[in-house]
C-alpha cells in the first residue's frame, strides 16, 4: 500500500484575549450561525461526510449511530451551524468533554495540562460556501463559543484554554485561518499514512 507524508500542526489560544475576531456579516448577509442543541447522529454524520468529503476525512466514517449518539451526548460537546438562507453551510464541533482527547481519541501533542481545555474537534465548510468569508467568521464565532462554553454547562471549570489541530490533507487555508483568529502554533509532527482517495459525501462523488 502507498503512502503519503502527512504534517500536523497544533494550535492553541490561552486567553479570550487572543482571539482575533473576523468581521461579522451584517443582518443582510443572511449567514445565521445556530447551536444544534438536540444530538443528532444522523445530523453530525451528514455535517462531518458533506465538508471533510473532498479533504479526507474518514476518521469517523466507521462509527456507527451508537458511537455516534454517545459523544455527541457528552456534557461539554456542542456542533455550532452556519445557515445560509437555512441552507447548513458548515460547523464547527467544540469537544469540552474534558477528557484530553477528541472524538478520535487524538491527543494534543507537547501540552502541558490546562484546566478547562477546549478542543476545536472539526472545522469547515461545505465546498459550495468556500472563499465567501463564511468560514472566518463562523471559526471566529465558534471559537468565543468555546471560551464561554462553561456558562452552558453547570459545574465545568471555565474555558483555560482552546486549541485545534490541521495538518496537510484538510484545505489549503486552513492554518492560515487559524492563524488569523490568533491562533498560535506550539507543535508541529509528521507521519507516513496510508495513501486514500478523498471519500466524499458518498461513493464516487470525488
Amino acid at each position: 500500500m502507498s503512502t503519503v507524508g502527512v504534517t500536523t500542526w497544533w494550535l492553541e489560544q490561552r486567553s479570550p484575549a487572543d482571539l482575533v475576531p473576523a468581521h461579522i456579516p451584517d443582518t443582510l448577509s443572511a449567514i445565521r450561525i445556530i447551536r444544534a442543541e438536540v444530538p443528532s447522529p444522523e445530523f453530525s454524520r451528514f455535517l462531518y461526510t458533506a465538508v471533510g468529503g473532498d479533504v479526507t476525512w474518514t476518521d469517523r466514517l466507521g462509527w456507527d449511530h451508537a458511537r455516534w449518539r454517545a459523544f455527541l451526548e457528552r456534557p461539554g460537546v456542542e456542533t455550532w451551524v452556519a445557515y445560509d438562507r437555512g441552507t447548513p453551510a458548515g460547523f464547527i464541533e467544540l469537544d469540552g468533554s474534558g477528557d484530553g482527547a477528541d472524538g478520535n481519541g487524538d491527543g494534543d501533542a507537547g501540552a502541558g495540562a490546562v484546566d478547562g481545555a477546549v478542543e476545536i474537534s472539526y472545522f469547515g465548510l461545505l465546498p459550495a460556501f468556500r472563499g465567501r468569508r463564511v468560514g472566518a467568521h463562523l471559526l471566529s464565532y465558534g471559537t468565543a463559543r468555546a471560551w464561554d462554553l462553561a456558562t452552558r454547562w453547570d459545574g465545568r471549570t471555565a474555558t483555560g484554554r482552546v486549541w485545534v489541530h490541521t495538518c496537510s490533507k484538510d484545505g489549503p487555508h486552513a492554518l492560515a485561518n487559524y492563524r488569523r483568529r490568533g491562533f498560535r502554533l506550539h507543535a508541529t509532527t509528521t507521519a507516513e499514512e496510508p495513501s486514500t482517495a478523498p471519500p466524499g459525501p458518498w461513493p464516487g462523488a470525488y
